[in-house]
């Protein structure tokens, strides 16, 4: 009798803990992994070693039989690590773009056209435009007539010049060579009578004389050369036909 009662007090203990919620549990896989369940947490291994993990509240974490893994936080955003160290993010927060600034155009101008019946003084307007034209066209006639007419005599007038300063020309070249002629006939004969000796041996002072007399003394006298014949002094100097001699006072 007491071990009826016994048994039927296991199999109601039993049933009480049956009906009540799990709190966790544990499975083993049939090729070799796990997975376990307990408040709030939830892992799984595989047969190859990579293994998978979720907390409630922070996030889902995965590594693979490699050695990488990827990690999703609760709060968003994804990394992954690769099994030879590189790492790949992406953010929660979407990509910040700037805006585009495009270029300024400014507003083009329209040249509206009105017709005379909607447009006061319009038609006097466009008659004074034809007049202008009219009148610019008529002034340049004239102005082309007048500059025309003004060639011509410009040019007749300019031939006629021509040939006076033609003849001016002939005439200056002649009076040139007469005068060029004089005056070198005068220089001639001036040469020649500086180039003549004084008669009696008297020289002038201030005098430019050709040669110098016969037995003339060099005399250097305070830095400069003079020639001393007697009592008259002589300063060399170079001109056109070549050394003359000056008479000057005694130094």
């Amino acid at each position: 009798m007491k071990q009826i009662v016994s048994g039927i007090g296991s199999l109601l203990l039993i049933t009480a803990l049956a009906v009540g919620p799990a709190a966790a549990w544990s499975s083993a896989n049939r090729y070799g992994g796990s997975t376990q369940h307990s408040y709030g947490s939830t892992s799984h291994t595989n047969a190859y070693g990579g293994s998978t993990e979720h907390v409630a509240g922070e996030g889902t974490e995965h590594t693979n039989a490699y050695g990488g893994s990827s990690a999703h936080s609760y709060y968003g955003g994804s990394e992954h690590t690769y099994a030879s160290g590189g790492t790949a993010y992406h953010s929660p927060y979407p990509a910040y773009h700037p805006p585009t600034y495009y270029p300024y155009h400014p507003p083009t101008t329209v040249t509206y056209n009105y017709n005379t019946s909607g447009c006061y003084g319009c038609a006097a307007a466009a008659g004074a435009v034809v007049g202008m034209a009219a009148g610019a066209a008529a002034a340049s006639a004239s102005t082309s007539a007048a500059t025309s007419s003004a060639y011509s005599s410009g040019y007749a007038a300019g031939s006629a010049n021509t040939a006076a300063t033609s003849s001016a020309y002939n005439a200056g070249v002649a009076a040139g060579s007469a005068s060029t002629t004089s005056a070198y006939n005068a220089g001639v004969a001036t040469g020649a009578a500086m180039a003549s000796a004084p008669a009696g041996g008297a020289y002038v002072m201030g005098v430019h004389y050709a040669a110098l007399p016969a037995g003339a003394m060099v005399i250097n006298k305070n830095g400069t050369t003079y020639y001393l014949s007697g009592n008259t002094w002589f300063q060399p100097a170079s001109g056109a036909n070549g050394v003359y001699y000056t008479v000057v006072p005694a130094p």
